[in-house]
């Protein structure tokens, strides 16, 4: 049975009957509010050294880059309406290929031209984040965003970190006002998009 996150809230990642997980799919979700117009929200990753910073170039894994570097992070493509039940949009993981200067792999959605479109969080319903066990396919946590966020147009959902060479995932869901993944990117020290 998977676990229902709170914010705030931090978990181990492991497999159910213990032992560490290899490989997760990061599922992120949400609906548009009824009769609310179409919203385009871009799931991205990004990698960060023990500073909460990135590294290098190619540290956002999001539609215009869709593959780390190293392999570790890849988005499986991008949703342009929200539509549809499930997962929106889904970033896979391997943490046994995640380098070890990287600590930490924020999950972040940004609204695609948020502010031309006069779009915001307050018109989107059932955000979620959850974690499924790529070898499995069986959930194991989720964090639903309950508030309402009108006027927000970024959002940092969750982060999966490393601390005493365990991955572990902290439940955020704290809004930001980056329409784009330049500026939510740019929090992290991120400038290198071309």
């Amino acid at each position: 049975m998977p676990i229902n996150l709170t914010k705030g809230q931090r978990i181990d990642l492991s497999k159910d009957g213990g032992g560490a997980l290899k490989k997760v799919v990061v599922g992120l979700g949400w609906d548009v509010a009824k009769n609310g117009p179409d919203i385009d929200c871009d799931a991205s990753a990004i990698l960060c050294g023990a500073n909460g910073k990135t590294i290098r170039s190619g540290d956002v894994v999001f539609y215009n880059n869709k593959k780390h570097p190293s392999g570790s992070v890849y988005s499986t493509g991008d949703n342009l309406t929200g539509a549809g039940a499930g997962d929106d949009e889904q970033l896979v993981v391997d943490l046994t290929k995640v380098p070890t200067e990287y600590e930490k792999i924020a999950f972040v959605v940004t609204i695609y031209q948020a502010k031309e479109r006069k779009q915001h969080f307050g018109l989107i319903d059932n955000a979620f984040i959850r974690i499924v066990d790529a070898e499995t396919s069986k959930e194991i946590m989720r964090y639903d965003l309950s508030e309402n966020y009108p006027g927000k147009t970024g959002m940092i959902f969750g982060e999966i970190y490393r601390k005493d060479g365990k991955w572990k995932f902290n439940a955020i869901g704290q809004a930001t006002d980056d329409g784009s993944i330049v500026n939510m990117a740019a929090k992290f020290g991120y400038t290198n998009f071309r």
